[in-house]
């Protein structure tokens, strides 16, 4: 039968292709042992068909079209992959089955789309009204106890519950984070303010309006997973776009510089900070030797040591933190023109911080005090929102200044180059899940988006590989982007297979490209849509080292000490001294001294008196003899002082004392007005329980002196009422908390008899100056409706540094 079809088709060249086609599939097609062909009801079956439909799907492409495109000028602006249309779904399936359903399989497979990266509620589960199963779906009998042999016998072997109850049991923990272990987690979205399509092609920043789903991780850098949240400490502000053209991660800190210029360096920072190997102290904190050591030998850090030891160091809370994504980064629009960018974010709360004394309290006090923080605001309605700016500037504008800004140790001063605020940035919903969002969550230096590229900053250079070896080791393979919070809400199509804990169940049997056996696809985008690389002419030789202008390693830490307040430079050499103080080498202590002159003098002779050297050690050399004038000297903007915010006290703590025979009338017109400017105000007693009033109602105690001392709150009031005025004055947790608020420079309100019990504490009205203190509004004749307008302001402070003595008196 062949030799005859053959010899027909000899004799009908025109024709002869097409019939040629037809047989070889059928052949191709019942090349089987396994059965009969399936037919579907005509009187081709559907393997020949397929078959069919596949040769003429290979057939479309006889040659790569594109391939030429791939050499010389014309491979510098890629074109579109080639494709071609299948003639029906099943060409390019894996199975003829598929359309076969069942609970499990579904109806029909979803042609062009990738479930796996649809929204969350995807994987969200609920077990109310169900029944208790294994993780294979068995109902379980008996949670209650394991199989034994008799009541009393030993446990069996056989007992498969059990077993995979324990065994999922231990192994419910992941590797923590090396850096950033430990964190807390929130949705949201970015807004844009108006297009920026001049300056970039990213989709986020395309149109007055648009909206993009993101999700934040705040962070401590050095402690692990189950260290304090208010420790000295740089804080991660990471930021993940779901953005219609992929994932972008602004991976960043709340200090706008870093320790070290070179990523070479970064294994031996993160080791000189973390817990000494020989004994593994101490847990999350700089003030040890070999930090210092390590730091001392690397001026380079000088300016990040100035940030760390002011009060940037110690956020009040997530949600009055800067963020800054500290490279400098690309900007590149659809004409492919560059312009370079930092990114900062500004919360609209202010930024503000906690006092050092309040800071190492809250460890104790409640070592969650950042992460609830978030978590309590968020429920409560209360969404943090934070504004981002670009400082957008040409590389010729770059190169006229006096520093580099390829090097991370720098900042590029707001009076050079302004911040021009694009959008905002909103979170309005708590995870569902600590560990499957906040703990799994992958961000990465390298995920950027088209109108986004990398300079030539060799730290980010490292950070762009880090992240990604980090998150296999962490999460277990190259699949970590396959986990729901990671996923994108663009559709992810790839030629990816394989690898540990795949969850896509790829449809066809082409995992390659360039192909015809699935229509070409995927394709590549073409230089027009999807992501290309700002092209850089580069012309150097391979070296290891660093341009000249990163050798000037002081300039900038001074102007961050010039700039601060008198306050904020107390608190710089406090942190200086504190930390010094427990680093056991006197030679590292004189060293970071003698660093530290270069930065201001009467700093360091300070230190060094507060450190009790016997002299001041020699100045540090200065790797560059000669370093250039600084353009800026002193920068407002760097103080936090002029970052107040939008002023009120929307989310702040107010304790209310109450003990029996407390004014009530005066206790809840302060509770109610106070809450009804969106404080948190909350009575606090001896016990929990009702306490009486004068009037004889009574008030439900929301808190006590024991489990919600002073640090928890940002101000007090303390009404009227002698009888409770005498029990509190004899409670020493209530009077230690009066101290306690006098100490951290917070606003107290003291009414009637409620003053003697203030005054009692030791904190005075005055100041040591004579004047009066504005953060004492201590008013034995006023009522609670004159005095809650003054004690308002007060509060809107934030704090009353004016009362501040080193060391405290009261």
């Amino acid at each position: 039968m062949a030799k005859k079809q053959s010899g027909v088709r000899s004799k009908s060249k025109p024709s002869s292709a097409k019939p040629q086609a037809k047989a070889a599939t059928t052949t191709a097609a019942r090349s089987t042992v396994s059965g009969p062909s399936r037919k579907d009801g005509g009187e081709v079956d559907a393997l020949t068909a397929k078959m069919s439909g596949t040769q003429d799907l290979a057939a479309a492409m006889p040659f790569n079209a594109n391939k030429p495109s791939e050499y010389g000028r014309a491979s510098v602006d890629a074109p579109p992959g080639a494709t071609a249309k299948p003639p029906s779904p099943a060409v390019t399936g894996s199975t003829l089955t598929e359309s076969t359903s069942s609970p499990k399989v579904g109806k029909s497979p979803n042609l062009g789309i990738n479930p796996g990266v649809l929204p969350l509620d995807r994987v969200r589960t609920d077990s109310s009204g169900q029944r208790l199963t294994t993780n294979q779906g068995v109902p379980v009998a008996d949670n209650q106890h394991s199989l034994k042999a008799g009541v009393r016998g030993p446990a069996l072997l056989e007992d498969f519950i059990l077993r995979e109850k324990i065994t999922h049991f231990d192994h419910e923990r992941i590797p923590e984070r090396i850096v950033h272990a430990r964190g807390s987690g929130a949705h949201g979205f970015f807004e844009c303010y108006e297009s920026m399509a001049k300056v970039t092609r990213a989709s986020l920043f395309a149109e007055a309006g648009k909206r993009t789903p993101v999700f934040v991780r705040f962070s401590t850098v050095a402690g692990e997973r189950g260290s304090a949240d208010t420790v000295r400490d740089v804080r991660g502000f990471a930021v993940k776009f779901y953005t219609d053209e992929g994932n972008f991660d602004l991976v960043g800190n709340n200090i706008p510089v870093f320790f070290i210029q070179d990523a070479m360096k970064f294994p031996d920072l993160v080791h000189s900070v973390k817990p000494e190997p020989h004994h593994g102290m101490p847990q999350a904190s700089s003030a040890h030797d070999t930090f210092w050591d390590f730091v001392s030998l690397m001026p380079e850090s000088t300016h990040m040591l100035m940030w760390v030891m002011s009060d940037r160091a110690i956020p009040r809370s997530y949600r009055m933190m800067q963020g800054f994504g500290v490279h400098t980064f690309r900007l590149v629009n659809a004409g492919g023109k560059s312009t370079f960018v930092k990114f900062h974010w500004r919360p609209i709360l202010g930024t503000h911080s906690l006092d050092w004394d309040e800071a190492v309290k809250l460890a104790g006090a409640d070592a969650d005090f950042h992460r609830r923080d978030l978590w309590e605001a968020i429920e409560a309605g209360a969404f943090p929102e934070y504004e981002l700016g670009f400082q957008m500037f040409t590389e010729k504008q770059a190169e006229q200044f006096s520093f580099d800004v390829l090097d991370a140790t720098k900042i590029v001063p707001e009076e050079l180059v302004p911040v021009t605020p694009v959008g905002r940035m909103v979170l309005n919903r708590n995870p569902d899940n600590f560990f499957a969002e906040t703990e799994q969550v992958a961000f990465c230096a390298a995920h950027i988006v088209p109108g986004i590229d990398f300079s030539s900053d060799p730290l980010l250079a490292g950070r762009i590989h880090s992240y990604v070896d980090t998150q296999i080791s962490r999460l277990g393979g190259p699949n970590f982007h396959e986990i729901p919070i990671n996923s994108p809400i663009a559709q992810a199509h790839n030629n990816q297979r394989d690898g540990l804990h795949r969850q896509a169940i790829n449809r066809g049997r082409v995992a390659y490209e360039p192909n015809s056996l699935a229509g070409g696809c995927p394709f590549q985008a073409g230089a027009m849509a999807g992501f290309t690389s700002f092209r850089e002419p580069v012309q150097e030789d391979k070296v290891r080292g660093n341009p000249e202008r990163f050798a000037e390693h002081f300039n900038q830490a001074a102007l961050f000490y010039n700039s601060q307040t008198r306050v904020e430079q107390a608190h710089i050499l406090r942190a200086f001294r504190f930390e010094l103080t427990r680093v056991q080498v006197p030679a590292i202590r004189e060293r970071v001294v003698s660093m530290l002159a270069n930065v201001d003098t009467e700093l360091a002779q300070a230190l060094a008196a507060e450190l009790g050297l016997p002299e001041m050690p020699p100045t540090m050399p200065r790797a560059l003899k000669k370093p250039p004038a600084p353009e800026v000297d002193v920068s407002p903007a760097l103080s936090l002082f002029a970052r107040p915010g939008e002023g009120g006290i929307q989310t702040r703590r107010i304790a209310i004392f109450v003990a029996d025979g407390i004014d009530g009338e005066a206790a809840e017109t302060l509770h109610a007005g106070l809450a009804e400017l969106g404080a948190v105000p909350r009575y606090i007693g001896p016990r929990l329980g009702a306490v009486t009033t004068e009037q004889g109602d009574t008030i439900e105690v929301e808190g006590t002196f024991e489990t919600m001392p002073s640090v928890l709150f940002d101000a007090v009031a303390v009404p009227d009422g002698r009888a409770a005025s005498k029990t509190l004055g004899n409670i020493g947790h209530a009077v230690e908390f009066l101290k306690d608020q006098y100490r951290h420079a917070k606003p107290i309100l003291a009414l009637g008899a409620g003053a003697d019990l203030v005054e009692n504490a030791g904190a005075p009205a005055m100041l040591p100056s004579g004047e009066p203190d504005p953060g004492m509004l201590v008013e034995r004749d006023g009522t609670a409706d004159d005095m809650l307008p003054a004690f308002v302001k007060a509060i809107a402070r934030h704090r009353h540094h004016e009362r501040e003595m080193d060391p405290p008196e009261v």
